[in-house]
């Protein structure tokens, strides 16, 4: 019966595995080798070679990829004629488009099409220079994310902007309602 109280190698981790063949068994293994690690040597020599040839092949292809790539993400990111919001600090920031709501704080980040958007929130402190935009979603979620402004007087000029925003892409459930009921 082994275990780790007889053997402190059984729990892999603890201890560096005990080798149970016999030092003469190692030690013709080491003589025999040593021819073999002179032809070892040259296949590492040329399998270096080739793969040297063969990094330099992807590397042009990448190249001549990455121009051909280029143009398509191009026209994806071109945004059709319309307004765009954003404002940002040093942790937070907000961006509201064509394609949505994103909002970012430090390192993590959401994004919102604007079919899952149910309603956009601002809200402006009566002191203080934190501005906060609250996106809630259909299923009764929100995401508040506040944005430390300059100066107070930059809370009206991005209301305006997020409201051209939300009139331009944000449709309105009341408004989907009123355009149903007039067909």
């Amino acid at each position: 019966m082994t275990g780790a109280g007889f053997d402190p190698a059984f729990i892999p981790g603890l201890t560096a595995p005990v080798s149970e063949e016999p030092e003469e068994v190692e030690a013709e293994d080491a003589e025999s080798a040593e021819p073999e690690d002179e032809l070892k040597d040259e296949e590492v020599e040329s399998a270096a070679a080739e793969t040297e040839a063969e990094a330099q092949k992807p590397a042009a292809e990448a190249e001549a990829s990455t121009v051909d790539d280029e143009a398509p993400a191009e026209d994806e990111d071109e945004a059709p004629e319309g307004p765009v919001f954003e404002a940002s600090d040093r942790r937070a920031k907000i961006v509201a488009d064509h394609k949505g709501v994103r909002l970012t704080l430090d390192d993590q980040g959401c994004e919102f099409r604007w079919d899952e958007i149910g309603a956009v929130e601002t809200e402006s402190p009566r002191f203080g220079k934190r501005f906060t935009i609250t996106v809630h979603t259909p299923d009764r979620r929100w995401y508040p994310i506040e944005i430390e402004a300059t100066a107070r007087a930059r809370f009206s000029e991005w209301e305006e902007q997020l409201d051209a925003v939300l009139d331009a892409y944000f449709e309105d459930g009341d408004e989907a309602a009123e355009d149903e009921d007039a067909e």
